[in-house]
């Protein structure tokens, strides 16, 4: 199940890529700015104000979900089955799916298009989400697919899961980019519904792969932007050997587009990025475990 397959992408990795976005996570952050990839379902989101009115979503959906009122369109959640015929007819945007079943060729046929990009740029493909570990055996298979063709691999991945699933891909991985988030097991557990344990586990066995890895936190407003969040996190880091780089994220808003899509909540919804300044001084706090850290 996948739910975008972007295409010159900058920021999943070096060079220029094509990010596959997995559908479905195990951890729900408070902060996802992919909400539309937590569930391994498809569903679908709403935009209104995009909405002129013609109805025809209304005339091919089978449940009744959808209405028309004081012209923009409504949706009923609880009648809603998400098949997704309602998207086939609406031509402004008010209506999308998220969550689509791909094939293999089907994902290929796109990525192969970019192979002269990925070498001149040192680019190539990272599987993306959600979290990929969810579908291990369909993305095991195109990662064997893109490094027949001399594509550069890597994943983004969360590390909650038992190490035996990153050791099945990696004989077809180049490079793993994981996520520590939070350092406090209790805070971790409150702001992405499961504790850290398992994933610092898996960190400290990333070198086992003998596999080049980028370890990276997403800094969140309120959270773990504080000296001893980043501290305990770049130690973290900063124990391993094939460790690349540490790199601290910025908090990033753009999905509160599609909380509100998906009517859901949006626990950071007046959170903004850190102001450069404030990044740079926690870059110099982590700095002293690390001794490559990068602000993105």
């Amino acid at each position: 199940m996948i739910t975008n397959i972007q295409r010159f992408s900058l920021n999943d990795g070096p060079g220029i890529r094509t990010t596959v976005f997995f559908k479905g996570c195990n951890l729900s952050c408070k902060w996802c700015h992919n909400p539309e990839t937590l569930s391994l379902t498809p569903q679908l989101l709403v935009y209104p104000d995009k909405c002129m009115g013609c109805g025809a979503c209304m005339q091919v959906c089978p449940k009744g979900a959808l209405q028309v009122v004081e012209g923009k369109i409504t949706l009923d959640r609880k009648l809603c089955d998400n098949c997704g015929k309602c998207t086939g007819v609406c031509f402004s945007g008010t209506l999308e799916m998220a969550g689509t079943e791909m094939s293999v060729s089907d994902m290929m046929w796109e990525i192969e298009q970019d192979i002269p990009y990925y070498n001149r740029s040192g680019g190539g493909v990272t599987l993306s989400g959600g979290e990929v570990l969810l579908q291990p055996e369909l993305a095991r298979e195109l990662l064997k697919a893109c490094k027949e063709k001399g594509i550069h691999t890597a994943i983004e991945t969360n590390l909650c899961y038992d190490f035996g699933v990153l050791e099945y891909l990696a004989p077809y991985l180049d490079l793993i980019m994981a996520d520590i988030k939070v350092y406090d097991n209790d805070l971790h557990k409150e702001m992405t519904g499961q504790g850290n344990d398992l994933i610092f586990d898996n960190v400290r066995r990333l070198d086992e792969l003998d596999i080049p890895y980028i370890l990276r936190t997403p800094v969140i407003p309120g959270v773990n932007d504080n000296e001893k969040e980043i501290s305990a996190l770049s130690r973290l880091a900063g124990e391993g050997k094939n460790l690349l780089y540490y790199e601290l994220l910025n908090f990033n808003p753009l999905g509160g587009s599609k909380y509100d899509g998906l009517d859901m909540e949006n626990h950071f919804y007046e959170a903004r990025p850190l102001p450069e300044a404030r990044l740079e001084n926690l870059k110099n706090i982590a700095l002293q475990n690390c001794s490559s850290v990068r602000v993105g």
